[in-house]
C-alpha cells in the first residue's frame, strides 16, 4: 500500500490543513462537530502553533482528554495525562475527529500472580515444613 494517499471524507491531509476548526468540525460525527463548534482550547491551540512553527520534537504536555484531534495536530507528539502520569503519543492522520484520551489507557492491564500455600486445596497437600 505504498502509493496509497491519506484521505478523510475524502480530502486530502493538505487539504485538511487549510480548513478552519468550524470547517474541519463540519466534515467530522456529530459528537465532534458539537465539541469543535463549542470552541476549541485556545492556550493548547497557541501550544501547537508554537510547536508547528519551532518544529520541535518535545511533546505537548495536557491533560485535556476530550480535546479533538485537528489537522494541524498531525505529526506533533503529545503528553496526555492518564491519572498518575504522561503517555507519549505521536499524532498520525488515523486519529482525526477522534479525542486525546482514546490513545492514553488509564487503567492497567490485571496480570494475576502465583498462588500461594494455603490459597487452593490443593495447596493442602504440599507439605509448607521442610
Amino acid at each position: 500500500m505504498l502509493g496509497k494517499e491519506f484521505r478523510f471524507r475524502g480530502k486530502t491531509l493538505e487539504q485538511l490543513r487549510q480548513l478552519s476548526i468550524e470547517e474541519f468540525a463540519l466534515l467530522c460525527n456529530s459528537r465532534a462537530r458539537r465539541s469543535l463548534l463549542r470552541g476549541f482550547d485556545r492556550h493548547l491551540l497557541k501550544k501547537i502553533a508554537r510547536a508547528e512553527k519551532e518544529g520541535k520534537k518535545k511533546p505537548i504536555r495536557t491533560h485535556k482528554r476530550d480535546t479533538i484531534v485537528i489537522p494541524q495536530m498531525v505529526g506533533l507528539q503529545f503528553a496526555i495525562h492518564k491519572g498518575n502520569d504522561f503517555d507519549i503519543i505521536e499524532i498520525k492522520p488515523d486519529m482525526l475527529g477522534h479525542y486525546l484520551g482514546e490513545f492514553a489507557m488509564t487503567r492497567k492491564r490485571l496480570v494475576h500472580g502465583k498462588a500461594g500455600i494455603g490459597a487452593t486445596r490443593s495447596s493442602t497437600a504440599i507439605s509448607a515444613r521442610k
